[in-house]
């Protein structure tokens, strides 16, 4: 009976302990402390695979092999210093991890200009790195970005100034110029057996595809036209090429505010003459247009001589396949979903990518891992299920597809699956820190909400669990809320973490917001993408009407109509887009939104766009005038006059995204409005806080500020 009596009293004194843990306040470093993986690479050879980490700012490579695939760490940088991974890929022969640290690769502009988050006198360069794949000190091998590594594995042909570097993988020697080339290059492709290299060479109004051989051979351009060439991709036995053809710039001056079909086609041609014929021309409909979704046109040059790529000409992001010769394309994913983070199996035969589709009428609102043959729809999902997949590679041997998985609560790690299909192994679960509240984070429930035109609109409401029921609260129980506004704007948030880095830190801060006790809800408004064409390219969205803020709005009247939600304390939050939109939510609705918070957000469309900018011609855009008045009317700043609604503005002054004088110009409005303006300026960081600590700086100012806005101090 003592025995029964003493584990009783044990187990109770665990429960207790159990429950004082769980119910310990949540803190947003705790939050924030989760690691990030992106970059998920694999070899061409073996089972080897490659990715970047982030843990709280301090970004390095790590690698892991077959069968075992135990991740081990390969760089050691232990500074949250601001210096990006990107471009991380393996040779071919599996033996080299190559990258570029430095720079802001999700920028608008400047993205291979350094980024100095330390204000350091002489700043960080943006350089190429190799490493051997087994280990070792990682070498500079020369300042440049986009490096492709040959397939013989010795040498990386890069791109520094806008001309084309090459440089021995192993650092041995110093990079040389490998020739030069009137113009802007990119877009580097080494044939099959690396004795040639295809590019593009951007000339503004035209862009060619040069392939160069060696010092002493004349450089081959392929059909030379008025035309933007683009995406050259090589056959399997590097005797042709193909690629995508859009229109060169130019022509009658045409009207902004309606909206046009933008043509492309794809080409093939022989490399050893440079002739090429035409093979595709997409539909000539709004939908038929350039897909403007993750990769763009994801051309491949697949085995039996098939041509795969993405359309959007059926409303949906989907797959397509034709013989190389030409003929009526194939569809490979039928379904009203889209396919995005698109690659090819080393052999040529698959394609893998992760899509909103799958067994659960939820995974509109996910992602998930799915594969299809280049030559037949047999499309499968590999990763039913409730957690979200995505930026799936297949291992050189075939073996097997790794990805990036996470949860409602866990967050996003590497995973490996045999891509016979099987169960999922998640890779470095013990990189996440002790101190994250893996338990306390609550699962978003989805809420589809119509806006006042029809168009149904996806949210994710984040809600404390446990509380009474909204029938049995008193108005003074009530609640306060909170909107989400992502950027973008061609983003969805999911069920989950986000396969952005930017978006994953937007989910932690709306989880920390719901734990504070704020209702949130995340509102995936039209110009996003997930929900097919007429959703990600509505008439009269962004600075031709701003159609999308009513999507917002009537997420608000939802909210308030809600018997939890008190409805005079319902703030907006959002960065970059989603400031764009707060900001006119907080000028147009004051009344609705009683504070917001505005992140990095655009205010004054002709300042951000340059087709109202005079050319100095003769000829007239026919509608320039209306344009303009238009883009006034869907600026923050033409209902300036009616906002009276508390802000915090926030910006780092290095943006290269939305300009920094975007916030100095309405903080001068503002000021003379009389409005309650608090700001912050993260000194020397860019649009994405490449800096950890600047990011934990804005989602506490951020938190803090709605905390003293909209919660009822405590009796």
């Amino acid at each position: 009976m003592k025995t029964v009596t003493f584990l009783c009293l044990i187990t109770g004194f665990i429960f207790s302990k159990i429950s004082l843990l769980l119910a310990q306040p949540v803190t947003l470093e705790a939050i924030k402390s989760y690691p990030f993986p992106n970059e998920l690479t694999s070899a061409a050879t073996g089972s080897r695979i490659a990715w970047a980490l982030n843990e709280q700012g301090k970004r390095n490579v790590y690698v892991a092999e077959g069968p075992d695939f135990s991740p081990r760490k390969l760089t050691q940088y232990n500074v949250d210093d601001g210096q990006e991974i990107t471009s991380l890929s393996i040779s071919d022969d599996g033996k080299w991890v190559v990258y570029v640290r430095g720079g802001d690769h999700g920028s608008n502009w400047d993205d291979d200009v350094s980024v100095n988050t330390l204000s350091e006198p002489v700043p960080p360069k943006v350089q190429l790195w190799s490493v051997p794949f087994a280990g070792g000190e990682p070498k500079a091998i020369a300042e440049g970005d986009a490096p492709v590594i040959s397939p013989e594995s010795n040498r990386v042909a890069f791109i520094k100034g806008g001309q084309v570097w090459i440089a021995p993988t192993d650092a041995s020697t110093a990079a040389k110029m490998m020739f030069t080339a009137r113009g802007t290059n990119g877009e580097l492709n080494w044939s099959p057996d690396g004795s040639k290299l295809a590019f593009v060479c951007d000339r503004k109004d035209h862009a060619f595809i040069g392939i160069f051989t060696n010092e002493t051979t004349p450089i081959t351009w392929i059909a030379p036209s008025f035309s933007k060439d683009e995406s050259p991709r090589w056959s399997p036995d590097g005797k042709q090429m193909v690629f995508v053809r859009t229109a060169g710039s130019g022509g009658v001056p045409d009207s902004i505010l309606v909206r046009k079909h933008r043509p492309w086609s794809i080409w093939t041609a022989d490399v050893a003459s440079g002739t090429a014929t035409q093979r595709w021309q997409a539909p000539k409909t709004l939908a038929g247009s350039v897909p403007g979704t993750h990769g763009g046109v994801n051309l491949h040059w697949a085995a039996n001589n098939r041509i795969v790529f993405l359309s959007y000409q059926d409303g949906w992001p989907h797959l397509y396949s034709m013989a190389s010769s030409g003929g009526s394309p194939l569809l490979l994913t039928d379904g009203a979903f889209m396919a995005e983070h698109i690659t090819l199996s080393h052999d040529k035969k698959w394609l893998v990518f992760s899509g909103n589709t799958g067994p659960d009428k939820l995974d509109i609102d996910r992602r998930h891992v799915v594969r299809v043959s280049v030559d037949k729809a047999d499309m499968e999902v590999l990763t039913p299920g409730d957690g979200l997949e995505w930026t799936p590679v297949i291992t050189g041997d075939g073996a097997t597809v790794a990805m990036i998985s996470a949860t409602a609560q866990r967050p996003p790690l590497p995973t490996v699956m045999a891509f016979t299909k099987g169960t999922q192994k998640v890779l470095g679960q013990d990189l996440i820190p002790g101190t994250f509240p893996l338990n306390q984070l609550i699962t978003p429930k989805q809420v589809v909400i119509k806006a006042p035109d029809g168009m149904l609109v996806h949210c994710q409401l984040f809600e404390t669990p446990g509380t009474k029921k909204p029938t049995e609260r008193s108005s003074a129980e009530r609640s306060p809320a909170i909107i989400y506004v992502h950027g973008g704007p061609p983003r969805q948030m999911l069920l989950g973490w986000n396969y952005s880095d930017y978006y994953a830190n937007a989910y932690a801060m709306n989880q920390y917001l719901a734990s504070q006790g704020f209702v949130v809800i995340s509102v995936n408004y039209r110009l996003g993408i997930g929900y097919g064409y007429d959703f990600h390219q509505p008439a009269s969205g962004g600075a031709t009407g701003a159609s999308e803020y009513q999507d917002v709005r009537a997420a608000a009247v939802w909210l308030s109509g809600q018997p939890q939600i008190d409805p005079a304390r319902i703030g907006i939050y959002g960065g970059s887009y989603g400031g764009y939109i707060t900001a006119l939510a907080l000028a147009r609705d004051s009344k609705l939104f009683a504070a917001g918070v505005d992140i990095h957000g655009v205010h004054d469309w002709s300042q951000q766009r340059s087709a109202l900018t005079p050319t100095g011609r003769f000829e007239k855009v026919p509608d320039l005038e209306a344009a303009a008045k238009v883009n006034w009317e869907s600026s923050p700043i033409s209902s300036v006059s009616g906002w009276t609604s508390p802000v915090l503005l926030i910006h780092g002054d290095d943006d290269r995204n939305v300009a920094f004088s975007q916030s100095t110009d309405l903080v001068r409005r503002l000021d003379k409005q009389g409005v309650p303006v608090e700001m912050l300026v993260i000194v020397n960081d860019t649009h994405h806080w490449m800096k950890h600590t600047n990011a934990l700086k804005m989602g506490n100012a951020t938190g803090d500020f709605f905390r003293r806005k909209l919660m009822k101090p405590k009796q």
